[in-house]
């Protein structure tokens, strides 16, 4: 007898070998009807999926995050036959998920237009109707390599021809459609209902720009209808708040193709950055950091020491003078060791904190920019804490408590943790990794954090904790880090004495809170959806006047305003109020204050706040509180 063990405990007995969909079966109709595929151990396996022994079995409905992934995995392939039905001379290559979705890259001899997007949705959308069994068959190597070339499928072909010649291959077909796949598939395309196509996108060939340019096509897929409409709901959203948009809308910034990948600011978006960076000098100030500035340009020899040059080059801006080549800095770390270095230090002196607003170069390919998001020049709020092994814990439990305070004064509450563990290639002794790990997850325990772990995703010199932020539309961003580092320290000499009066290398502690200040002034003005609060907004009031007669009232008001240390403008056009009040108010101001002839009689404002609320009149005094509140609850 064969024994399938249930979730819940709970066995099934069968005179023989089973399938996912016979156990399913022999639940419930209803779940049978609902199964996706099985899940043994950790193996997800089609419904097809013959049972041989004694196994514990999970029955995948879409319900589950294995559903999901299962659907998405078979809806890239519905993509694929429906563009072969449509277009049979493209050539298809890989459609892997993704998060969210899915993509399938094509080689065809035309770029898809948006009118053959949506005929290839509809077409999916008829081949899901005719909910055609997926029925998976394996063959050798070599005969899958001449099967795609018999059906002029040569990308293909070349993908199984990098299988080692001794493996098997799986191909599931639906209809008339045949792929190569590992699987596991939904057992037929009527499982497939809640999806949508969204974008065509140019992708070279194995990711080699020396490659040929092909087609790549991106779509989402969910489980029921109202999560897909709740998907595009929030892309809509999501346009509506993309930080390039706003960036010109609001004149913050440009981005220039006379310099590609940095950014140019303009004086409101510089304001933003200036409130942005003087938070966190006050940050640093305040929590035992002692600011430090390096060089931007630093020797070749020095980032041979680091691996930099071996392991990073080809990311690096790199120039030469007098027959020796440097290099723009990367990263920070490597100088603020050099720094470190100067002096004898004792322990002492540990935990020593630097931080620097260090501009960092990288030469990121030109089709992975976005905006101010992802540049080629950016800078961090670097920060390298020098300490002792023992001292990691109370460093974490530090800068993890700094770390969500800061969050929360730019408005962001709810933050994922995350320990990246050792990797399979990796320095130093088990012993230390054991320690390390240990610390981080010590000094999470001790902040109160709930945390998941990342196994195998730590650096190769040692672990880290990743703190991610989710903004207004549920969407993640990972800013801040800490990460153990023995290894750098030593490669460059760093050194302490201790209390045995014997040198030891001390460990370097790389954090960063908010990150990039490009990438997060990004990701603050999406939050906000440009609507920044008043402490970041780059003009907080409006002077506005109704006839010249209040001209010189509204210079006064806006000067006392500025004595108050607020970002004031006046606005003295002979222009209607009610023209003003509308061009202000698109420039998502927190504050527009508007003055007639009983407002400079009574020494009064007329103030509406963002969102068109009015707040009626008030003495000038009285608003100047008011604002002044706002400022500091950084509300």
């Amino acid at each position: 007898m064969l024994h399938i063990t249930l979730p819940d405990g709970s066995q099934r007995e069968f005179p023989g070998p089973v399938t996912v969909a016979d156990v399913a079966a022999s639940i419930g109709t209803g779940l049978a009807k609902a199964a996706l595929a099985g899940k043994i151990g950790d193996k997800v396996v089609d419904t097809s999926f013959l049972i041989t022994q004694d196994s514990p079995l999970s029955i995948v409905t879409a319900k589950d995050a294995d559903g999901l992934e299962v659907i998405r995995h078979s809806t890239a392939h519905l993509l694929a036959y429906a563009v072969k039905e449509l277009f049979p001379d493209a050539q298809v290559t890989i459609g892997p998920v993704i998060e969210h979705g899915f993509f399938y890259d094509f080689s065809y001899k035309r770029p898809f237009t948006p009118d053959d997007l949506a005929a290839i949705e509809k077409r999916m959308t008829q081949l899901a109707a005719k909910d055609e069994p997926v029925v998976r068959r394996v063959l050798p190597r070599d005969e899958a390599v001449a099967y795609f070339k018999g059906l002029g499928e040569h990308y293909k072909a070349e993908i199984i021809a990098s299988i080692p010649s001794n493996e098997d291959v799986s191909l599931y077909r639906e209809g008339a459609f045949e792929d190569l796949c590992r699987g596991p598939h939904v057992p037929s395309t009527g499982k497939l209902k809640h999806f949508k196509l969204m974008k065509v996108a140019g992708a070279y060939w194995r990711g080699d720009h020396r490659n040929e340019m092909l087609q790549r096509i991106y779509g989402t897929a969910w489980a029921t209808k109202e999560e897909l409409q709740q998907y595009l709901t929030m892309l809509e959203e999501a346009e509506k708040r993309d930080h390039r948009k706003l960036g010109r809308e609001l004149d913050l910034f440009h981005i220039d193709e006379h310099s590609p990948g940095t950014v140019f600011w303009h004086p409101k978006g510089w304001t933003v950055w200036q409130e942005v960076e003087q938070y966190m000098r006050r940050v640093y100030r305040d929590n035992g950091y002692q600011e430090v500035k390096g060089p931007q340009i630093l020797d070749q020899g020095l980032w041979e020491k680091t691996g930099h040059w071996d392991k990073y080059r080809e990311n690096m801006f790199v120039t030469e003078s007098e027959k020796r080549d440097y290099a723009l800095k990367p990263m920070n770390c490597p100088g603020h060791i050099l720094i470190f270095k100067q002096g004898i230090k004792s322990y002492r002196d540990l935990p020593l904190r630097f931080g620097e607003f260090g501009q960092c170069h990288r030469n990121e390919p030109s089709g992975g920019l976005h905006g101010i998001m992802r540049v080629r020049a950016f800078t961090q709020d670097d920060g390298h804490i020098f300490c002792t092994e023992g001292q990691i814990q109370s460093e974490v439990v530090a800068f993890t408590t700094l770390l969500q305070k800061v969050y929360k004064d730019f408005g962001f509450n709810d933050i994922i943790y995350k320990l990246s563990t050792r990797p399979e290639k990796r320095i130093g002794t088990e012993e230390s990794w054991d320690r390390a790990e240990n610390a981080l997850a010590e000094g999470l325990r001790a902040s109160g954090c709930d945390f998941e772990y990342l196994p195998g995703e730590g650096a190769f010199y040692g672990p880290k904790i990743e703190y991610t932020l989710k903004d207004a539309l549920g969407r993640p961003w990972q800013c801040g880090t800490i990460q153990v580092d023995p290894n750098l320290p030593e490669r460059l000499g760093a050194e302490y004495v201790g209390e045995d009066g014997s040198r030891h290398t001390p460990i370097v502690l790389h954090r960063a809170i908010v990150g990039s200040l490009e990438r997060f002034i990004g990701i603050l003005i999406e939050q906000h959806a440009g609507a920044l609060p008043t402490w970041l907004a780059p003009v907080q009031v409006a002077v506005l006047n109704i006839t010249d007669a209040q001209a010189d009232y509204c210079r006064e008001i806006a000067k006392s305003l500025q004595n108050q240390g607020l970002r004031v403008t006046t606005d003295l056009r002979n222009e209607k109020i009610t023209y003003k009040i509308r061009e202000h108010a698109l420039q998502k101001l927190p504050f527009i204050v508007v003055v007639g002839d009983k407002e400079k009689e009574a020494g009064a404002v007329a103030v509406r706040a963002r969102g068109n609320k009015d707040l009626g009149v008030m003495p000038l005094e009285a608003f100047s509180k008011l604002i002044a509140a706002d400022v500091s609850s950084k509300v």
